[in-house]
């Protein structure tokens, strides 16, 4: 939106300004200007358009109908172009260095879907992405001390200096021994599974996803009999398929949950483990994770790079 007779975005911000104070000089200082050139660009404005946007008297200005309508078209118009400065920005400063990016276990597809986005968004197809492990515990605290650029972490609660984005939901599915079912069901209630010991990820693990599944158990109506932490999905598999209907204690029946990724696994096709999806659904969020002081405008071109 620039000259050849057109509307400036010059224009549109020294109209904005006054239509705030309502006073030309208060309008010029705030915009570091001398008064004449504000009043001189608000009137080309009006010519421009054809219509008259303040009604001025030597005691007060104020909009008039017109200017009150092209107020509100403003603003986006402002705003817009301030989210396009600072993406650009951002994308120019990301071209120059290298974005440090951490993810949960089973997020690979996601992660090279939004790294193509990126890139395309930023104009450099070779712009330089490093992969860095961070335990999953560690994951929010790191972006918190700057080790990382953007996290993606299932469950994340928030946490001082970081802004915590819920971008997707993820189904969880139940793994359970293939005894357990006496027929084929198509899916399988939380409070069905209460007699078994549960096995998912230590506090040390994976404190998020452990937490959203405790308060899953406690909200269908039972308090989770837990069992050894969960390690790798195929041996936690391999040990609930294993496990003796009649026995007790470690090697008595137990079972698991799953998200999407791990459940589609071909480790999860055991035949002695049944894998369900859970009724009513549950579906854990898929956070994205970065500093809260990053500007919102960047925020956005990583939502949308990350999201489904």
């Amino acid at each position: 939106m620039t000259g050849g007779g057109g509307v400036e975005l010059r224009q549109l911000r020294y109209f904005a300004a006054v239509a705030d104070e309502l006073h030309f000089g208060r309008a010029a200082e705030k915009l570091h200007v001398v008064q004449p050139a504000v009043s001189q660009q608000v009137a080309r404005l009006e010519r421009e358009l054809g219509v008259r946007l303040f009604d001025r008297s030597p005691r007060r200005v104020r909009l008039t109908v017109a200017g009150t309508r092209l107020l509100a078209e403003a603003r986006a118009v402002l705003a817009a172009a301030d989210r396009t400065s600072a993406v650009a920005a951002e994308l120019a400063e990301a071209s120059r260095t290298t974005m440090r990016i951490s993810a949960s276990p089973g997020l690979g597809p996601r992660l090279e879907r939004a790294l193509l986005a990126l890139r395309e968004a930023s104009g450099e197809p070779e712009a330089r992405v490093e992969l860095v492990s961070v335990p999953i515990p560690d994951q929010v605290a790191a972006v918190a001390r700057g080790e990382v650029d953007v996290a993606l972490v299932r469950a994340a609660r928030p946490t001082p200096g970081v802004r915590v984005v819920e971008l997707w939901r993820e189904p969880l599915w139940a793994a359970m021994p293939a005894w357990f079912e006496a027929a084929p069901r198509p899916a399988v209630a939380l409070a069905a599974l209460a007699d078994l010991r549960l096995r998912i990820p230590s506090e040390a693990c994976d404190p998020f996803f452990r937490a959203f599944v405790l308060r899953a158990c406690r909200s269908a109506g039972f308090e989770p009999w837990l069992g050894r932490p969960s390690g790798s999905v195929q041996d936690t598999l391999l040990e609930i398929g294993a496990g003796r209907p009649a026995a007790m204690g470690p090697d008595g029946p137990t079972w698991t949950v799953l998200h999407a990724e791990a459940a589609r696994d071909p480790a999860a096709a055991l035949r002695s483990v049944t894998v369900r999806p859970i009724d009513p659904p549950l579906d854990v969020p898929g956070c994205l994770v970065v500093a809260e002081a990053k500007p919102r405008a960047c925020v956005e071109v990583l939502t949308a790079a990350f999201a489904d």
